[in-house]
């Protein structure tokens, strides 16, 4: 693995882009298929946000979360969310997942590089 880039891809993208986009992910297995699609091209990290199956809007519920995580073959509790928002935070929290709850940068730096071991 290179350790001085890490390509990261976000494969729902952030706000309502379902509603603009038919090819957005919207539906779990959508989602986790995406992710795994972007980690064949190289990504390293997929970002994702969660969303509401039947709306496209985003969602917060663990279960959603807990699907994702199942289809990529991974346990939730494996998986590092970061997020800004106190709402996402909980939703990730909930399903099970580590979670930094992001404030500014090098608060964030910190506790990413205590998590990983190794400098960000």
């Amino acid at each position: 693995m290179n350790w001085e880039v890490f390509i990261t891809c976000a494969v729902t993208g952030a706000g309502d882009t379902a509603g603009r986009s038919p090819l957005v992910p919207v539906a779990p297995g959508q989602i986790a298929d995406a992710a795994i699609e972007a980690a064949r091209a190289g990504a390293a990290i997929a970002h994702i946000h969660v969303r509401d199956p039947e709306t496209g809007k985003g969602a917060r519920d663990p279960e959603l979360y807990r699907r994702v995580a199942s289809r990529l073959g991974v346990a939730v509790t494996g998986c590092v969310v970061v997020d800004d928002h106190a709402r996402n935070v909980r939703g990730a929290r909930a399903a099970g997942a580590v979670v930094v709850h992001h404030h500014d940068e090098a608060a964030t730096i910190v506790e990413l590089e205590a998590l990983f071991d190794l400098p960000v």
